[in-house]
């Protein structure tokens, strides 16, 4: 009984969208960046105060979301009363939620603030919201093979949740992460 419960680690990492999603516009710039003005840490090379080309990797212990649910219209035709035709409706994407894990600090030991950053960016309205493709692999009890690898494109924060602080644990963790996105597939190996 003991080998069936498998002790699973979640390894997810965010990179700018590069998908020009539903209105064929893609997104700005990534290399315009003056001199001197750039940030430091594995989250650099976004355009000049905008977004980071990349948020960085990190590892989670739970994930929930990797669902898609296509509605079915239902047709009546004259003269059938046995029955009626079925037909291809809308998928309806659920939020990705990632709990109780981080992504990678930057060098130095700090925590990095990219996610808090972009969620206070689009809420502000300092920019533009950035939007991020994400890969969440699903690695086997070792953490070095990948058992399935989920992708999710044009990703936005919807809630972030820090950890409940406390000094005899010293956390720093994000406790939640909600993303909305725009598509979602499992890729084959």
């Amino acid at each position: 009984m003991a080998g069936l419960a498998q002790a699973f680690n979640f390894r997810v990492s965010l990179r700018r969208s590069t998908s020009p999603g539903p209105t064929s516009t893609g997104p700005p710039a990534l290399t315009d960046q003056p001199t001197g003005a750039s940030r430091s840490g594995p989250a650099s090379g976004g355009a000049a105060g905008g977004p980071p080309d990349r948020l960085g990797d990190g590892g989670f212990q739970e994930c929930t979301g990797l669902e898609l649910e296509m509605e079915v219209g239902d047709h009546p035709e004259g003269g059938r009363n046995d029955g009626l035709v079925r037909g291809i409706g809308r998928v309806k994407l659920q939020p990705i939620v990632l709990k109780r894990g981080m992504l990678v600090p930057v060098p130095g030991g700090r925590a990095d603030t990219a996610l808090w950053d972009w969620l206070h960016g689009i809420v502000s309205g300092e920019q533009r919201a950035a939007r991020y493709d994400g890969d969440i692999e699903v690695l086997d009890a070792t953490g070095a093979r990948t058992v399935s690898h989920w992708r999710f494109t044009r990703g936005l924060p919807l809630k972030i949740t820090g950890p409940a602080l406390n000094a005899k644990t010293g956390e720093i963790a994000v406790e939640e992460l909600h993303i909305a996105h725009e598509g979602l597939r499992l890729e084959g190996s």
